[in-house]
């Protein structure tokens, strides 16, 4: 039984979004939860904004300023270390939940049994108007790492809940992390439990032109690829493997790889895409990449309105 639910949110200078996503905690169905709200030294203090919203159906709300800016990963490992509750749920400032969020995180941890130490939930992504732009539904079940070596992801903090003493066992998000921190800790829980999925897209996420936790290219190529390949690739192997390993640096390579892509970059695009294929010469995606990628910015921009158009539709 999960007898109590910590939720963390961190938060940098969003007043207006976290307004929104602190009323959907306050309109969960389950009971008792226990909000954190990490302030990363915002320019203006948060607390007046956390007060605005009626949080008395909570069992405890609590408002954490940082001294100084540490980063989204630091201000989520703050709300970690003052959380109580059995089962830690995480949601980002300019995201927000259906009201029956924590309820299906609840039940599905209990009917998964002890196993089970991260949930995964839906997506739908909207613009700042509401319409709907995006639609992600998670597959991840079970023993989830074959899932995330051959590509398949999570997603973003707002999407999973973790288990409290998996947390202790695979450690906290890596503060290091410039970019990646969420696919990074996935896989290092993956280690210490099996996942469960609520496909139905129950969380929002909101995209627009406001300020985003955001990283660059560079930052993944010089700091998160590499970084991850040391840390995961000889576990990887010596859990799985050799053919995980190599799958493991193709579908780095590739995530790079689409990077270089979306910024433009595609003779890099392409040289990551047949190192994928090196790795992984059985990835579909990565010849139907290369060859967007080979038409320069007229197929892949082509390629990627359709895409956005059919995730639309979903």
């Amino acid at each position: 039984m999960v007898d109590s639910v910590s939720v963390v949110i961190p938060t940098y200078g969003r007043p207006k979004f976290l307004c929104d996503a602190v009323r959907s905690v306050a309109d969960q169905t389950y009971a008792p939860i226990e909000l954190i709200v990490v302030d990363d030294c915002s320019p203006e203090p948060i607390e007046a904004t956390v007060n605005e919203v009626d949080t008395a159906g909570l069992r405890r709300t609590e408002v954490i300023r940082h001294k100084q800016n540490m980063g989204a990963n630091a201000a989520r490992n703050t709300g970690i270390e003052a959380a109580t509750g059995e089962v830690i749920a995480f949601l980002d400032d300019d995201d927000r939940w259906g009201p029956s969020v924590v309820r299906r995180y609840v039940d599905a941890f209990e009917s998964g049994g002890p196993s089970v130490g991260v949930v995964t939930v839906g997506v739908r992504t909207v613009n700042e108007n509401g319409t709907k732009i995006g639609e992600f539904r998670p597959t991840i079940e079970s023993d989830a790492l074959d899932a995330l070596l051959s590509g398949t992801r999570v997603g973003s903090f707002s999407r999973f809940a973790v288990r409290s003493d998996v947390i202790d066992s695979a450690g906290t998000p890596d503060e290091r992390l410039p970019c990646w921190q969420d696919w990074e800790w996935q896989f290092r829980l993956a280690f210490h439990c099996d996942f469960g999925a609520i496909p139905e897209p129950i969380v929002v996420r909101t995209r627009g032109t406001h300020d985003q936790i955001t990283d660059t290219f560079e930052e993944r190529r010089e700091i998160a690829y590499p970084f991850l390949l040391d840390r995961h690739r000889e576990r990887i192997r010596a859990a799985r493997g050799p053919r995980a390993e190599r799958r493991f640096v193709a579908t780095l390579s590739q995530s790079l790889a689409f990077a270089a892509l979306d910024t433009g970059r595609y003779l890099t695009g392409v040289r990551l895409l047949l190192r994928t294929l090196r790795y992984d010469p059985f990835s579909s995606k990565a010849y139907l990449y290369l060859v967007v990628a080979c038409g320069g910015p007229v197929t892949f921009g082509t390629a990627r309105w359709v895409k956005r158009r059919l995730n639309a539709l979903q």
